[in-house]
């Protein structure tokens, strides 16, 4: 009797739901607007799978059946240093998976957008003087997909340090910081990340001249990753969503923006070629880093950020 207790009692512990693994994920984005020497860098922001926006300017835990959070740093928004918008909304502009649509021109993705602020931004951001939606970098908050690709490198993270997260982000100011060279939206996610794994995120002296770029800030979580094999981690990739907008062009840390414009090189190379030698030096010696295009596709067959 005493064995068949002890069974059933083994067989219970097995069944015992435990708690889903969160992540932190880098979101490394493709410029899709500029081109030029130092126009490369895109963009970069931070996914939570268990922090959720109580506002798009205050963090809390999220509720059963909620997707996360993605908060970035962004220029000329009402003031404020970082956004926090919901995952859907943020990559497709839409609150539910089964409308994010499959093809998409500039026209729908305006009309989509200006929808979702309209219900759910519109204190954030009001419409202009004549009832429109006003220009800005307000865009860049949803329906990012729409633009460019994405790589997402993910890292598993506890209850405890995002209850810790969400505090910190939560008590001090959140008033603009935002510098291109000191405190853009890599230095966002490298103090977030950091502060998850402290000296996780480094900026580079050699290939990026000391400034942050969202490049950089991938690099290392996947650098970091590596040294701690004993972490979960995984790397996705989210597809420029089909249609007739522009394609997003690759992502580039600052020495390679100047190495892979041909003008500016040609232009070193004449009047300054111990100058364009030290840059390639320092691309070869620290500056590549190949987002992996092959990657799992994320999808929203499960909870998060999933693969197919």
């Amino acid at each position: 009797m005493k064995l068949v207790t002890l069974c059933v009692l083994l067989l219970a512990s097995l069944w015992v739901p435990r708690e889903v693994s969160a992540n932190a994920a880098v979101l490394l984005e493709e410029p899709y607007s500029l081109d030029g020497a130092f126009a490369g860098a895109g963009h970069v922001a931070v996914y939570l799978t268990r922090v959720c926006a109580a506002s798009p300017t205050s963090l809390r835990r999220c509720f059963e059946g909620e997707h996360g959070v993605v908060i970035s740093r962004y220029k000329g928004i009402r003031g404020y240093d970082w956004i926090a918008i919901p995952l859907i909304p943020y990559l497709y502009a839409v609150t539910n998976p089964e409308d994010i649509p499959v093809y998409a021109d500039s026209k729908s993705v305006a009309f989509l957008r200006d929808q979702y602020r309209r219900k759910n931004m519109e204190d954030l951001v009001p419409d202009d003087l004549s009832g429109q939606a006003p220009l800005g970098n307000w865009v860049q908050l949803v329906g990012s997909a729409y633009n460019r690709t994405s790589f997402s490198y993910e890292i598993e993270t506890t209850v405890q340090q995002d209850d810790e997260l969400i505090g910190w982000l939560n008590s001090r100011p959140n008033r603009t910081l935002y510098r291109a060279l000191s405190h853009n939206c890599a230095d966002f996610v490298r103090d977030v990340v950091n502060f998850y794994y402290p000296k996780a995120v480094s900026r580079s002296i050699v290939a990026d001249l000391g400034i942050t770029t969202p490049k950089r800030v991938a690099k290392s979580i996947a650098k970091y990753s590596r040294r701690h094999s004993d972490l979960e981690f995984v790397s996705l990739v989210i597809p420029q969503v089909p249609g007739t907008i522009r394609r997003s062009k690759p992502v580039r840390g600052v020495v390679e923006s100047v190495l892979k414009a041909k003008k500016y090189v040609i232009i070193l190379a004449v009047f300054q070629p111990y100058v364009a030698g030290s840059f390639a030096a320092a691309y070869l010696i620290d500056g590549q880093f190949t987002p992996d295009k092959k990657a799992m596709i994320f999808n929203f067959d499960e909870f998060g950020l999933t693969a197919r």
